[in-house]
């Protein structure tokens, strides 16, 4: 008899989901006390659902069924069901059967599989995610088939099958539809399931952003405090939807009275209508009252101001878990603890369900996601003070239940969001964010600033091993704008929110300050653009100049933006608001380039520039349809295609100003790199096959090394084992033999061939040639001999240098190639040069794995130091091409077989024509579950 106690219980079957219409269940698998709970579910089913599922009439369960539908072996018999709270939603099993199909054990690999799902929450997705669930198990346990038998008119579980993506079979016989499911995970299984996630994720959020009703727990009749400030912000907002005000304190027989102009309750369960958010004020030991009375009244969502969790200490850490697992146990999500609340501005909603203070956030085309209310409250006043405004924002705070990620699913599909700004303080998934992130700036910007490096008290989420240049290099690898300060996101925010993307990096540089100008040409080329000679107008300039200056800027080919600088003129103050009508008519006339303007002490031109949508022409494109009411709300579709990639923004006569050449600059330059990877990433590439790769022989190698290897530890193949592994994915590691005394090293030279190299192997001297454990190009029996007592007169016995002879390989460039797999980022592939330089440098490029042969190219390219690969100062040219089929095939090993941990090939000399990899070094281990693969679930911490 199994309980969930039991040590045989999987608990780590157990998992949170996010289900079709953004609401939440919690699948487990079933057990012997679950008998009750099977019986009322098995009630509630309708007679048709009930017939389905048995292909008969099957009013009640016999105690024959419920015992047999309790007990699992969790081997060859497991069910697993989908709760909300402690009832029951859905179920699912699967019985091993033999190729007769009667019950058998392994080596059997075919389940029958059957599903039922609760009438009322049909439609919300749950067989599907138990398909996805329970799939996950029977592989684990060996399972590589599904069989089912379907009612032909049950064409809704039909569709949860066909529509899984796993390749599969389909006949009729005997009266029913017989499917066989293949449950290797295929391009289109894992398709299908990122983009049901996408879809009930992003709905999760839409209903935290667009309710139709809120209430707000702990309101003070006093109107100070959180929840008073909370109230005023939704009533003063202009909330379109039903507000309510929940005061405990408040004496019986006063419900539906005013507070603060907004009816009040003493319970959430006095309200009498349903509320779709709650946003809780109250200390944080009456939290888990307010959460159960949200939970027991069908609270969709909640947003949890209040402090007293994470960021507290242990006793917090554990208050908050205990949240995050009671929001979820009713099926709600929840922004925070410790948030600072969140804004939409969309004309049909107008919510703000924050601690902003006034004035009110104005309506914008750029999405804002913060984790710290301090940072938030910069972010919104920085951007509302500079003209912008917001089409949502979320502080997520302490970001328990609610993070980034679900805010990327929900802005890759909304229609009123152009630009995505986000401050993090970590990535928490570090491989399903880029992965995300990806596939949003391919169709808007998304402009990242990383707030620390470790993960701060509060945020349950792991951090990543990886360093801080690793990380910055896959995230612009993922199209992200990654920026280092929050002014700097702000400025790039203006700059992509306002303007076109720039088709290149020519700047035209033009202004009535020669300094000025000249400051914003060296700015230029600090970062890497391309700046014609500035266009000086003289400190005499009219605005009209300025205007014939910029529209002969824009419309010339030799351009692709425009830089204005400006100076006060002496005594002409009222000239700020001619100035920003000449540039925004020049920009009108001649569409299509970006502009930003430089000024020096001329506030009122920011004022001017920033307010020149009220006079603009309306943009030529449609607005987005407005959303259904709350109320009538349904989950949004996925769409056939992703969105359309339109430009960063729709031109609207606001042209973005600021204080200095270097911040202009800098915002410009990080969207003209946007652009070019936008349009490098049109051609995505394609990972390569290679016809002599020996996958099956290296999985072979790979199962019988990791024996060898005991639960959490990693194992460093011997020299023979690692040649032999990469041997397999056609990289070949020129051959050391053992150089113990110098008779051996003369018979190795005799083996190999002259001329060898004579090089030290212990670990204190590996890769060190500075420190003299290498001798090269000796040609003769003499020469080797004299370098040997060289080396052991000079570095110590050859017993502790372990000295090693090799052929000599062609001459070229030393490089250095790697790939690790960090448990949060996943695999990564590196590339860099070899040597000190390089290394006190970190002039070192990186790309994710599976790699590209266009990230392969890239990679190459990356470093600094590049040039040296390509002919520097006369140089011959190296070998590039096959150093990147290097890279390629190091890749394909990695991602196929996740027992490789960590590859090290140094060096790798590249030369004109081919390379020689001289040393190899291979750690494996017992492959680490990859989240990414398996089913939907959302973190748990």
């Amino acid at each position: 008899m199994t309980t969930a106690s039991d040590p045989s219980y999987p608990a780590h079957w157990e998992a949170d989901v996010v289900l079709r219409d953004g609401g939440t269940a919690r699948i487990r698998p079933i057990t012997t006390e679950d008998a009750g709970r099977l019986v009322s579910f098995y009630e509630q089913v309708s007679d048709e659902s009930k017939y389905y599922r048995f292909f008969a009439p099957y009013p009640r369960l016999s105690d024959r069924d419920v015992h047999r539908f309790t007990h699992h072996d969790y081997v060859d018999r497991v069910g697993l069901a989908a709760t909300i709270g402690d009832e029951f939603i859905g179920t699912v099993r699967y019985d091993r059967i033999g190729p007769d199909g009667r019950p058998a054990s392994a080596p059997a690999d075919e389940a029958e599989v059957a599903f039922l799902v609760q009438d009322a929450h049909q439609g919300r997705g749950v067989a599907s995610a138990l398909l996805e669930h329970i799939g996950a198990v029977a592989r684990e346990r060996g399972i590589r088939r599904f069989a089912a038998e379907v009612l032909p008119a049950n064409t809704k579980m039909i569709k949860v099958f066909t529509d899984a993506g796993y390749q599969q079979k389909r006949s009729f016989e005997d009266g029913s539809v017989h499917l066989t499911l293949d449950l290797e995970p295929t391009a289109e299984s894992l398709a299908v399931q990122r983009a049901r996630e996408q879809r009930a994720e992003a709905r999760s959020v839409q209903r935290l952003l667009a309710p139709g009703s809120v209430a707000v727990i702990g309101v003070s009749r006093s109107g100070s405090g959180v929840g008073a400030a909370a109230l005023r912000n939704l009533r003063d907002g202009g909330f379109h939807g039903h507000l309510y005000a929940v005061n405990e304190a408040r004496a019986p027989g006063m419900e539906g009275d005013l507070l603060d102009g907004v009816r009040a309750y003493r319970t959430v369960a006095d309200i009498g209508a349903p509320v779709d958010l709650a946003v809780i004020a109250v200390p944080a030991q009456r939290v888990p009252d307010a959460v159960a009375a949200c939970g027991e009244h069908g609270v969709q969502g909640l947003v949890v101001l209040s402090a007293g969790y994470g960021e507290s200490g242990p006793e917090g850490l554990d208050r908050q878990r205990e949240l995050v697992r009671q929001a979820r146990s009713y099926g709600m999500r929840l922004i925070g603890p410790n948030a600072f609340g969140v804004i939409n501005t969309a004309a049909d909603v107008e919510l703000n369900a924050s601690l902003a203070p006034a004035p009110a956030t104005a309506r914008g085309r750029i999405g804002l996601f913060t984790q710290s209310g301090a940072i938030g409250i910069a972010l919104l006043s920085g951007l509302l003070r500079r003209g912008e405004g917001l089409s949502s924002f979320v502080s997520a705070g302490n970001r328990a239940d609610v993070s980034g990620n679900d805010i990327l699913q929900y802005w890759y599909e909304d229609g009123a969001t152009d630009v995505a700004l986000m401050y993090l303080e970590t990535l928490g998934n570090p491989r399903k964010f880029t992965r995300l992130a990806r596939r949003t700036a391919a169709v808007k910007p998304l402009v990242v600033a990383l707030g620390g490096r470790h993960t701060p008290a509060g945020h349950l989420v792991p951090g990543t091993r990886l360093p801080e240049s690793t990380v910055s290099d896959l995230l612009r690898q993922a199209g992200v704008i990654r920026v280092d300060t929050v002014t700097e996101l702000v400025d790039a925010g203006l700059l992509l929110a306002g303007q076109p993307l720039p088709a290149g990096p020519r700047v035209a540089i033009l202004g009535n300050s020669e300094s000025l100008g000249v400051l914003t040409y060296d700015a230029c080329l600090t970062e890497g653009l391309r700046p014609s000679p500035p266009l000086d107008l003289t400190t005499a300039a009219t605005p009209e100049d300025f205007r014939t200056a910029l529209t002969a800027a824009l419309a010339s080919g030799d351009c692709d933006a425009v830089v204005v600088t400006a100076i006060p003129w002496v005594g002409e103050r009222a000239l700020a608001d001619d100035l920003a009508e000449a540039l925004r008519e020049a920009v009108t006339e001649v569409p299509g380039k970006p502009v930003a303007v430089v000024h020096v002490e001329l506030g009122e031109l920011v004022e001017a520039l920033s307010a020149a949508r009220a006079t603009a022409a309306p943009p030529a494109t449609a607005p987005p349809p407005a959303s259904p009411s709350p109320r009538d709300r349904t989950p949004a579709a996925a769409p056939a295609d992703p969105p359309t990639a339109a430009p960063a923004a729709v031109p609207d006569g606001r042209i973005p100003a600021y204080p200095a050449a270097e911040r202009a600059v800098k915002a410009l330059a990080e969207a003209v790199r946007y652009a070019q990877w936008r349009r490098a990433t049109a051609d995505a590439g394609h990972v390569p096959e290679y016809e002599d790769i020996d996958e099956s022989g290296a999985a072979a190698q790979l199962a019988a090394l990791v024996t060898r290897v005991g639960e959490g530890a990693a194992l460093t193949l011997d020299e023979a084992d690692a040649r032999e592994l990469l041997g397999r994915y056609g990289i070949r590691v020129l051959p050391t033999l053992p150089a113990p005394s110098a008779d051996a090293a003369v018979r190795a030279a005799g083996v190999l061939g002259y001329p060898v190299a004579l090089k030290t192997t212990a670990p204190h001297l590996r890769h060190r040639a500075d420190l003299g454990g290498v001798r090269l190009d000796l040609t003769t029996e003499a020469e080797l001999r004299r370098s040997y007592e060289e080396l052991t007169e000079a570095l110590g016995k050859p017993s502790e240098l372990l000295p090693v002879v090799q052929s000599m390989a062609p001459r070229g460039v030393d490089t250095v190639v790697r790939a690790v797999v960090d448990p949060a980022a996943g695999a990564v592939l590196s590339f860099g040069l070899a040597g000190v330089p390089s290394e006190l440098l970190g002039d070192t490029a990186h790309r994710l794995v599976p790699a590209t042969d266009r990230d392969a190219a890239g990679l190459v390219r990356a470093l600094r130091a590049a040039p040296l690969l390509f002919g520097w100062r006369g140089s011959d040219p190296v070998d590039t091409p096959a150093l990147e089929e290097l890279l390629l095939r190091l890749s394909r090993l990695v991602d196929d077989h996740p027992e490789v941990t960590g590859i090290s090939l140094e060096p790798v000399v590249v030369a004109t024509e081919g390379l020689s990899v001289l040393s190899a070094t291979v750690r494996v281990a017992h492959p680490p579950a990859r989240t990414d693969l398996g089913p939907r679930t959302l973190p748990s911490y």
